[in-house]
């Protein structure tokens, strides 16, 4: 599936200094991107990339992407703001390249170092989006336990009927789902 913010570099002629690339969504990919990642709404969405050659026929993305972002806590369903500013780097080689198999042995095993640098990725063709690579980022620095401040399930479960309201309204639109 495409990426709501996809942008597709061309890396077969980059320049010498590397190709800037600036991604600010708008407020249908911000909709979509939230719909995508079960979010309540995402208030900005940009990404400052730049991308370089690596080695001799790889390519290097490195940049940070930023969000301001809304979810529901995980205790009350209330909004929760946070904001997200997350820096990366990803090697990409074309499919067919050498470099790609140097962590492979003759048995078919693959030697991973966890303090290492992440294996590259390999592409085809020649171009590479660097839109869907900045949404990859933003995924992963996403809060999967968002909470308000203050908010405890003691709290909760002291609360009046408000709050399990919300949760069987919550419950209810899940199941219609589906």
């Amino acid at each position: 599936m495409k990426s709501p913010v996809s942008f597709n570099v061309s890396v077969a002629r980059l320049p010498q200094k590397g190709l800037p690339v600036r991604i600010e969504a708008d407020a249908r990919q911000r909709q979509a991107l939230a719909r995508e990642h079960g979010l309540l709404e995402i208030q900005e969405f940009t990404a400052e990339l730049l991308v370089t050659s690596w080695k001799r026929n790889g390519v290097r993305v490195a940049g940070q992407v930023k969000a301001e972002i809304e979810q529901e806590c995980v205790v009350t369903l209330d909004p929760v703001h946070d904001s997200i500013a997350e820096e990366f780097s990803q090697v990409y080689l074309p499919d067919d390249s050498k470099l790609g198999r140097q962590g492979f042995h003759e048995g078919g095993e693959i030697l991973l170092d966890a303090d290492g640098p992440d294996s590259p990725e390999t592409f085809t063709g020649d171009s590479i989006d660097a839109g869907a690579l900045a949404e990859e980022f933003f995924a992963l620095a996403i809060n999967p336990y968002p909470r308000k401040s203050g908010a405890s399930v003691e709290a909760a479960a002291d609360a009046d009927a408000p709050v399990e309201g919300k949760l069987q309204e919550k419950l209810s639109s899940l199941i219609r789902k589906t």
